[in-house]
């Protein structure tokens, strides 16, 4: 198994650097590259992340799906796997991927935990242990066996928002799908800029938009009316 990790950025000075060198302390001889695929920062990312280690590349095209699947055209390991940048994977993470391979699942994702004691958000984080589509979500990385990533012709080119929960859902059609029981830690500035309650009606707002197919640009505008982002 040889791991190319992506990582879409946007602005993310504050958290990629400290991500890059995480993975690449930890990856071990699995660790092939690490890539990072920009949509166009005009902060100190793209610097940051070089220094500490990464393959910087450019999007040709902003948005995450499109970040994703552009460096995972330009990776060269086995196994993708797709890290958030206000994310850090468990030091075991390669480990982890490659047991659940060893048992059989090309693809999953692990269980997250918020930097954060708020009660509410721990609950939160205590649901993303079940088999449910709803305690889904791209904070939680995804692993993927390439082959299967390019049978699947890779994320949605048409998402723009929820492109985790539309890969998965077409990948389980026919393949199997591992939580791993361990924790990927994240951030929660999102409930530092809103409210707890503002963010779990957006999120059910947005998903239930998802399901009932509404056109990705008018379930991301409502998304990001609903909440304030830093």
């Amino acid at each position: 198994m040889e791991i190319s990790i992506i990582i879409p950025t946007l602005n993310e000075a504050e958290n990629i650097d400290r991500l890059v060198r995480h993975l690449v302390s930890h990856g071990g001889q699995q660790l092939l590259e690490v890539i990072v695929v920009d949509g166009g920062s005009t902060d100190n990312t793209l610097n940051l992340a070089a220094r500490a280690g990464a393959e910087v590349l450019i999007s040709p095209k902003r948005g995450r799906s499109a970040q994703m699947n552009y460096g995972a055209s330009r990776a060269r390991g086995n196994l993708l796997y797709f890290v958030h940048a206000d994310t850090l994977p468990p030091a075991h993470f390669a480990a982890d991927i490659r047991e659940s391979l060893e048992l059989d699942y090309p693809l999953g994702c692990f269980r997250f935990r918020f930097d954060s004691r708020r009660p509410l958000l721990r609950l939160n984080s205590w649901f993303t242990r079940f088999d449910l589509l709803w305690c889904r979500g791209g904070d939680q990385s995804l692993y993927i066996q390439r082959d299967l990533f390019r049978e699947l012709d890779g994320f949605s080119d048409e998402h723009i928002i929820m492109e985790e929960y539309d890969l998965i859902v077409r990948a389980r059609r026919d393949h199997a799908f591992r939580i791993i029981p361990r924790e990927i830690l994240v951030s929660a500035r999102k409930y530092e800029s809103n409210s707890y309650l503002r963010v779990q009606i957006a999120n059910f707002i947005a998903f239930n938009m998802y399901r009932l197919g509404f056109p990705q640009k008018r379930i991301y505008n409502t998304y990001r009316r609903m909440l304030d982002y830093r």
